[in-house]
């Protein structure tokens, strides 16, 4: 069973940056990719970025601010954010979607979150 643990939010100003990590435990046979995701309070959980074995895509909304990785050793994702702007509070998810064969559903596996506040 995958489990994916957050950590690394926290309280910052306007312009200050974080970087999020995301601890991957278990296996899974066919990865698709590795994300993440946020969800400010009142609204539906949006995507921010994912990283695969193809590159990486981001949301246009942090183009050039954040930016994702991935440690294979130490079955880490990262979440470098930079530039950080009151509209970026939200609890980040980390996710991972894969499935246990060629032929099985793609299931979306979730962290429990990690609150980001930016604020002056």
């Amino acid at each position: 069973q995958v489990q994916l643990v957050e950590s690394g939010g926290g309280s910052v100003q306007p312009g200050g940056s974080l970087r999020l990590s995301c601890l991957v435990s278990g296996s899974i046979r066919v990865l698709n990719a590795l994300g993440w995701y946020r969800q400010a309070p009142g609204k539906l959980r949006e995507f921010v970025a994912t990283i695969n074995s193809s590159g990486t895509n981001y949301a246009d909304f942090v183009k050039g601010r954040f930016t994702i990785s991935r440690d294979i050793d130490k079955n880490t994702v990262y979440l470098q954010m930079d530039i950080l702007k009151p509209e970026d509070t939200a609890v980040y998810h980390c996710n991972l979607r894969g499935r246990d064969g060629y032929l099985m559903p793609w299931t979306d596996y979730w962290g429990q979150g990690t609150q980001v506040t930016v604020s002056s």
